[in-house]
């Protein structure tokens, strides 16, 4: 399976972005997909999970409130809707598609990765 993120860009703190991560290849409905940001200097980060149905979902406490992750299993294609975006929330952001059908935090599980896109925040 392939996975594209989009919907990156440039905002100010404050302001919002939704982004989206699509699947080809093969479907992503049965399994968990996840959400990580990888920011310069540091090293790839949990940020969201999603499990197969949609009806569960898994935030690291840094976005919690602010971030809300959804999918679309007709459409292949998973979201991260940012809201109140901050300085530190800056990075590439990554989805991928866990080995299982539960969300996890441990990237390990996560099989297939896609590019990222880029999101800046600025003040």
């Amino acid at each position: 399976v392939q996975l594209q993120a989009s919907g990156g860009g440039l905002v100010q703190a404050g302001g919002s972005l939704r982004l989206s991560c699509a699947a080809s290849g093969r479907t992503l409905s049965g399994y968990a997909v996840g959400w990580f940001r990888q920011a310069p200097g540091k090293d790839r980060e949990y940020i969201a999970a999603i499990n197969w149905s949609g009806r569960s979902t898994y935030y690291t406490d840094s976005v919690k409130g602010r971030f809300t992750v959804s999918r679309d299993n007709a459409k292949n294609t998973a979201f991260l809707e940012m809201n109140n975006l901050k300085n530190e929330d800056t990075g590439i952001y990554l989805c991928a598609r866990d080995r299982r059908c539960t969300g996890s935090p441990t990237l390990a599980l996560y099989d297939f990765w896609g590019q990222g896109t880029q999101v800046t925040v600025s003040s």
